[in-house]
């Protein structure tokens, strides 16, 4: 199994538009992030989790020529604005492509793309067979997932486990119980925002601490936005076994 980090960006990107601080403006091609979301190559095929803003460029640097199914971690903008582009695998696959997600998250979903499942179907919409997952575990062709809830603020938000890798972005809580479907993961990425507090999202403290209390050998940090500082000064820092992840960053497991 292989994991691509094809963005690892906050809701805005970095460079963050109008931005003219010392992240938005370094040369450092680690300071230049998409919007969060991952490549997870198997032996059943491609799975991407969200489908970001960012998803058609993504899909091209990654150069991704068949996708099995997407993993939609929560609704919100960032994370399914580019779903539009699946059609482009719908033609050259010829089949829609399996989507699966909470309920809440489908209702998202088919409000933002009403012309996706309106009855009459305009040529060349993107066809998305939308599958329904809660927390509890399910497999895909016979490849399993462990679904995560964490928070994020008020927010219900899914992680994924594949093997040992545990992917969780957009939280700032995760139960105890949900704790325990973590341990034992060889690698988990976890989003850290910036240093300071944030009502929704952890800390770079926050995600190290729990990082530690887990004790996971390697955990990587996504969902960075620019107040979090440069990619080299900050990775600088970091304990061993932590580290920023980046765009086009690869795990084999």
């Amino acid at each position: 199994m292989k994991i691509t980090f094809l963005g690892t960006g906050t809701s805005q990107g970095v460079p963050v538009i109008a931005c003219n601080c010392r992240v938005c403006t370094s040369p450092d091609k680690k300071d230049t992030r998409l919007r969060s979301s991952i490549l997870v190559e198997t032996e059943i095929g491609n799975i991407v989790v969200d489908t970001t803003p960012d998803f058609r460029y993504q899909m091209l640097r990654a150069h991704v020529q068949h996708l099995e199914a997407v993993l939609i971690t929560h609704s919100h903008k960032d994370h399914i604005a580019g779903m539009d582009d699946i059609r482009a695998f719908n033609y050259f696959q010829q089949k829609p492509i399996d989507i699966y997600a909470t309920e809440f998250s489908q209702s998202v979903i088919m409000r933002e793309f009403a012309y996706a499942f309106a009855d009459f179907k305009y040529p060349g919409i993107p066809e998305l067979n939308l599958k329904t997952i809660t927390d509890e575990a399910f497999s895909i062709n016979g490849f399993n997932i462990t679904p995560i809830q964490v928070m994020h603020f008020k927010m219900p938000v899914l992680g994924f486990r594949f093997g040992d890798f545990t992917y969780i972005t957009d939280a700032n809580f995760v139960a105890d119980e949900e704790k325990e479907k973590i341990r034992g993961s060889k690698v988990l990425v976890l989003n850290a925002l910036r240093k300071e507090k944030h009502i929704s999202h952890f800390s770079l403290e926050e995600a190290m601490a729990l990082g530690k209390e887990l004790e996971v050998p390697q955990v990587y940090f996504t969902h960075i936005s620019h107040q979090l500082g440069r990619h080299e000064e900050v990775n600088a820092e970091l304990p061993a076994g932590m580290a920023l992840a980046y765009d086009g960053l690869e795990v084999e497991l």
